[in-house]
């Protein structure tokens, strides 16, 4: 199954196929009203690199404002281990390294939906990977820089996570880091994150595959819309939201807007 999020974009990266005219025209105005910004084909992608300046980023420049957007919120996203600086204390939260003690002791950004799902099918994938993309492709940048992807997470469960998929098969997972509670499953690659994050994880991935033209398949779209709809947006989110907003000039839909859930999950029974 194939689902193209239009209402969140007003100018599709990847076409949807089967799109009716009237039924597009009506979706596009649909994007009107929401404040997400509409990404153009013909006009080109601007993106600012100071901390005071408002618009999409790239990566790095990216990296030097979210310090601010999870000012007072220092939490790791995985393992809910607070942070000073770039610096996680593992301690505080009964972190144990699994592997890679050095690696685990540092904060990392997170890409929520991988980089490789952002760009392994463009044409600058294909030519070179993620360091083509960054040097030669705007829309890549731009999504490798979106603020609502990037969170903070303990940089070994970063790394362990790669771009693996998000799942959940156990109500009891056997601890891999400690008192962490998420887990990964290497041989079947996925990820199993936390219950606190399992609804943030689903606004973010409906968020950045609308915002993109990415596709999403039926079993991502139905676990993604279960833990949305079980996990409710919380504050932590709404106040995430309106410091991305001051920075990027637009957030997520379906963290200010609940409902909009329903544009993808349906309405519930």
């Amino acid at each position: 199954m194939k689902f193209c999020f239009i209402p969140l974009i007003s100018a599709l990266l990847v076409a949807c196929s089967g799109q009716g005219n009237a039924e597009t025209a009506a979706l596009a105005k649909t994007a009107q009203t929401t404040p997400v910004a509409a990404i153009s084909l013909t006009d080109p992608i601007v993106l600012v690199s100071g901390k005071n300046s408002v618009g999409p980023r790239d990566f790095n420049n990216a990296k030097k404002v979210l310090p601010s957007v999870f000012n007072g919120e220092e939490i790791d996203f995985y393992c809910g281990c607070p942070y000073t600086g770039k610096t996680m204390d593992l301690a505080s939260c009964g972190y144990q390294p699994r592997k890679n003690a050095n690696r685990a002791s540092r904060l990392e950004w997170e890409h929520v939906v991988p980089a490789w799902v952002l760009g392994h099918q463009r044409q600058c994938w294909q030519q070179g990977g993620r360091k083509n993309c960054t040097a030669s492709d705007d829309v890549f940048r731009m999504a490798e820089g979106d603020l609502v992807n990037l969170v903070p997470a303990v940089g070994e469960v970063n790394g362990d996570r790669s771009n693996f998929s998000f799942g959940a098969w156990t109500r009891s997972p056997e601890p891999m880091y400690g008192q962490c509670q998420t887990i990964v499953d290497f041989k079947g690659r996925r990820a199993q994150p936390r219950e606190e994050v399992r609804g943030r994880i689903a606004r973010i991935y409906f968020y950045m595959h609308g915002r993109y033209g990415l596709k999403m398949s039926k079993q991502d779209t139905q676990l993604m819309c279960a833990w949305a709809k079980t996990y409710p947006v919380d504050a932590w989110e709404k106040s995430r939201d309106a410091r991305i907003i001051k920075l990027q000039g637009s957030g997520n839909v379906f963290v200010q807007n609940p409902q909009q859930l329903a544009s993808v999950c349906g309405k519930p029974a």
